[in-house]
């Protein structure tokens, strides 16, 4: 890869990995695949990473590529148990070093989306909340509902906002309008640094996977 721009790449030099990824970075789901992918772009529209869901797995299993190619896997994200609504996700780079590990916050998660992403020490970095569940649900329901489902992309608008252990917002996540397929927007709130940046990105890239399946 190009290495004058910043990167998911873990084995970068010290140097880039303290630069900051150029916000806003955008999810966008691949529209007629079998598959749960979809592709990070940065402000340039630059790919940074393509995103592929195993199917048919009894635990997740997500690859992390560099871009569309598929070449070689950058990171791993794998469930520690059979599909659950406690499991934890570890995010491992292409040395399967563990570098991270996100999960659902017990309980609180029963009714709107939080999560807790850990460092690869295991502590606590950063949290995501959803901010509004009732838009959700709403986009869930009026989904079932036929033709009305169709303009649900353009009505209901998800979001979810990352704090960092002291509680001040760093990124938000919003889900765009759309009729096909599914995009998200990530926008920077305050700085992060280039490894927790890393981090945050394979934490949202799974919630969003795991929300997607909810509804």
């Amino acid at each position: 890869m190009n290495q004058d721009y910043p990167t998911l790449d873990s084995s970068v030099t010290e140097t880039q990995e303290k630069r900051a990824f150029d916000f806003p970075i955008t999810f966008e789901f691949k529209i007629g695949t079998f598959a749960n992918d979809f592709v990070a772009r940065d402000a340039s529209g630059r790919t940074i990473a393509y995103v592929r869901q195993k199917m048919f797995k009894f635990k997740e299993a997500i690859v992390i590529y560099p871009n569309e190619d598929k070449s070689e896997p950058l990171y791993k994200i794998n469930a520690d148990r059979v599909i659950d609504f406690n499991a934890k996700y570890t995010f491992s780079d292409r040395r399967d070093q563990e570098i991270g590990s996100v999960g659902r916050k017990g309980m609180k998660s029963l009714w709107k989306a939080n999560y807790d992403v850990f460092d690869h020490h295991k502590n606590l970095e950063f949290n995501i909340r959803e901010e509004n569940p009732w838009t959700k649900v709403a986009d869930s329901l009026l989904g079932e509902i036929p033709l009305l489902g169709l303009f649900t992309g353009y009505m209901f608008h998800p979001k979810y906002v990352v704090t960092n252990a002291q509680g001040i917002p760093v990124a938000r996540l919003s889900k765009e309008a759309s009729f096909f397929g599914r995009k998200f927007t990530l926008d920077k709130l305050s700085d992060i640094k280039q490894n927790e940046s890393a981090r945050i990105l394979l934490a949202l890239m799974m919630m969003v996977l795991l929300e997607r399946r909810r509804g």
